[in-house]
């Protein structure tokens, strides 16, 4: 506050000493910067004229002054509106996320109803979380926790072995509900420039679900059901695979650089690594980092496309 009444006064100050100068100048400034060649008495046309021409440059450069005074203020106070503007649509912005926010979250927790319009709530909440989650920086890390514990909610993995399930035709396997599918998609999508960390979906039933070129980078999917998954193009780089079953899963192209579906060497608990087969392995990409399941380690394959031989 002291500053802010300050710098009012010293203006002022600076003003009037302005005007005192200008005025002595217009005054005696002749005399000062000419004296040697000017009368002070009897004065003659020839010093009006040096008089005169001083006297009227002065003027031209005080009204200089002025005017380039007067642009300069201007010119602050157009900033100071424009960054009260920017930070008062700031503020807008970030209400009306606040708001879209609170009401998807409501969306979201919709219960299932006869005529489905709780699965038409929760899908319109997962869309609408994805344009907070594209819009707002801020919250984008949140959003994406929240459709993955979502998902984690609504497919927690409690279906049959893998062994009873393999007996089964592909279309007797349940596919996610509509809004895990949709919230599934909506990650695997997410702006590709922001860093939000892993995405926890371990422990999941997604068998059948459609994560075809979706982000799942550094994704836990350690115990996570993708029986007959459409993984094809899927990003997996350095993601966590152990005990994630992937039978039948369709993953040609699939990025599994990195991966670990090897599992965890622990002291006393046995490695749980992901049921693969060579021939879904063959058609993705790895490199050295990716970690195996005992049985393909030793592959003769696999270390010859490392080699950079043919497959």
């Amino acid at each position: 506050m002291t500053t802010n009444k300050r710098v009012p006064w010293l203006a002022i100050v600076a003003v009037t000493v302005g005007v005192i100068v200008f005025g002595l100048l217009l005054w005696k400034g002749p005399w000062w910067f000419d004296g040697a060649h000017l009368r002070t008495k009897d004065l003659q046309p020839a010093d009006g004229v040096v008089i005169t021409g001083f006297r009227t440059a002065l003027v031209a450069v005080g009204v200089a002054v002025t005017a380039a005074v007067g642009l300069f203020y201007t010119h602050r106070q157009l900033d100071h509106t424009r960054a009260k503007d920017r930070e008062q649509a700031e503020l807008t912005r970030e209400s009306q996320y606040t708001a879209l926010y609170v009401d998807a979250i409501k969306l979201l927790a919709a219960k299932d109803t006869a005529d489905g319009s709780g699965l038409a709530e929760r899908l319109g909440g997962i869309y609408a979380l994805e344009r907070v989650m594209r819009d707002s920086e801020k919250d984008h890390r949140m959003v994406v926790q929240i459709l993955a514990a979502f998902i984690r909610l609504h497919a927690l993995r409690d279906s049959p072995l893998v062994e009873e399930m393999s007996g089964r035709g592909p279309d007797e396997i349940p596919k996610p509900s509509d809004d895990v599918q949709a919230a599934l998609t909506v990650l695997g999508r997410r702006p590709e420039e922001r860093d939000e960390g892993p995405i926890d979906l371990s422990n999941t039933d997604l068998s059948r679900a459609n994560l075809a070129v979706g982000r799942f980078e550094r994704a836990d999917l350690s115990g996570t059901q993708l029986f007959g998954a459409i993984l094809r193009g899927t990003k997996l780089r350095g993601a966590r695979l152990s005990g994630a079953e992937l039978v039948e899963a369709q993953l040609s192209g699939a990025d599994l650089r990195g991966a670990d579906l090897r599992g965890e060497r622990g002291i006393a608990d046995p490695p749980t690594p992901a049921l693969i087969s060579l021939q879904q392995v063959l058609s993705a990409e790895f490199d050295g980092y990716t970690q195996w399941p005992e049985e393909l380690e030793e592959s003769t394959l696999i270390q010859r496309r490392l080699r950079g031989g043919a497959q």
